[in-house]
Formats: structure tokens, sequence, C-alpha cells
């Protein structure tokens, strides 16, 4: 499958839920790896995060998460792709080119590091992009600036090893195709508040970037 074709895709689902919010749902989903790492965690946040979505920007995103595993066709299906865990990552030469072909022919990619990622994905996404560095996204990018405004930049929603939070990405001809929230931890905040009793101010900060990044990905790609 060619990478303009997929970009055909996206923009054709894309524009069914735009006219037709009524009979589409998009669906966004959640990254299965290899490596032993947990990629199933934070069980909760994706719905909870699609809930505020639908209530606070108007969408009709599908309630459920869908799980795609990194070497699957079928990630092709969505424009938002979220990839959390705490432990090792491993990705084949195959799904690696599988997660390229996604997010230059217009997906999204948004890894989130759940604390004990970070050396394991970093090693990663060489194999995604050989020749590209992660690089600190600029507070005045588009990603800080949809329906809510982050003027400095990715908020910090755990302390972990209480380093500031930084959103990194990876940029492909202007375009942010994948984001990398480190040191911040979004995902646990858009847990229930049973699970890690965040208080709800970091809770409304972590959903409203989180809303961000699903409104930016589907008017960027």
């Amino acid at each position: 499958m060619k990478i303009n074709t997929l970009k055909f895709t996206l923009i054709c689902l894309l524009v069914v839920f735009i006219c037709l919010p009524g009979l589409a749902q998009l669906k966004i989903a959640k990254l299965k790896y290899q490596g032993g790492g947990d990629w199933y965690a934070n069980k909760t946040a994706l719905p909870n995060l699609i809930a505020f979505c639908n209530r606070e920007l108007n969408m009709n995103l599908a309630p459920q998460e869908e799980i795609v595993d990194a070497s699957s066709s079928d990630i092709f299906l969505y424009p938002y792709v979220y990839m959390t865990g705490h432990g090792n990552v491993v990705f084949s030469q195959s799904e690696a080119e599988n997660l390229r072909k996604y997010v230059l022919g217009g997906g999204f990619l948004h890894i989130d590091d759940n604390y004990g990622m970070d050396k394991f994905i970093r090693i990663e996404l060489k194999k995604i992009f050989p020749q590209a560095e992660l690089t600190v996204v600029p507070f005045d990018h588009p990603v800080y600036k949809q329906k809510y405004t982050f003027n400095n930049g990715l908020p910090k929603i755990h302390e972990h090893d209480g380093k500031p939070a930084q959103g990194l990405g990876i940029f492909f001809e202007g375009r942010l195709v994948i984001y990398y929230s480190y040191e911040s931890d979004l995902g646990n905040g858009w847990e229930d508040q049973r699970i890690h009793n965040d208080p709800e101010a970091k809770r409304l900060e972590a959903f409203k970037m989180g809303a961000n990044l699903i409104a930016y990905c589907m008017t960027n790609f």
C-alpha cells in the first residue's frame, strides 16, 4: 500500500467523521508491542480521554479503545495511536517499517512514558527514523494551541524522578508525526481518579493536553 493511499484513507475517514457525525465514529487505538513491556497499562485512560473529547470538544469518538499490533495493517484505520508502558520495547524491522509508513501516511503516534520506558523507546525510534532525532516541541507549536493553550508546553502530571516534563517529537517535512510525552505521564492523569488519587486540577490538565493531541492529529495529516 502506497503512502499516498494511506493518507487518502485517513482523509476519507475524517471527512465522514466530520460531515456525517451521526453515522460515523472514529476509533483510536492502543499499540501492542513486543519486548515484555506492559503495553496494556493505563486500562481506563483512553476511554476516559475519549469521553472528555466527546463531551468538551463535541467529537464523536467510539467510546472504547481498540488494540492494534505494531505489525498490523489495521493501524491505518486509526488517526491517533497511543503507546505506553513501564519497561522494555522491541520493534522488529518489519514493525518499524509499518509504523514509519503509518505516520508518513498521515497517522499520529503518541508515546507516553509511564515511567521506565525511556531508555528502550529511544533506541527503537531509531529503527523507525534512523536519521531523525527527538527534539523538544516548541511551546508555540500548534499542538499546544488547540482548544486549550499550554504556554509552557507539556504539563507535569506525576513527579517520578522530579525532572521537568518534556514534550519531544519527531518531525517529517515540517509535520509532527510522533509526539513523546516524557516525565509527565499523561495516561495516569486520564485514569480513573481512584487509581492514582491525582488532584482534579492535575487530571484536568492531563485531559486538556490529551484533547489537544487528538484535535491536532485530526487536522494535521
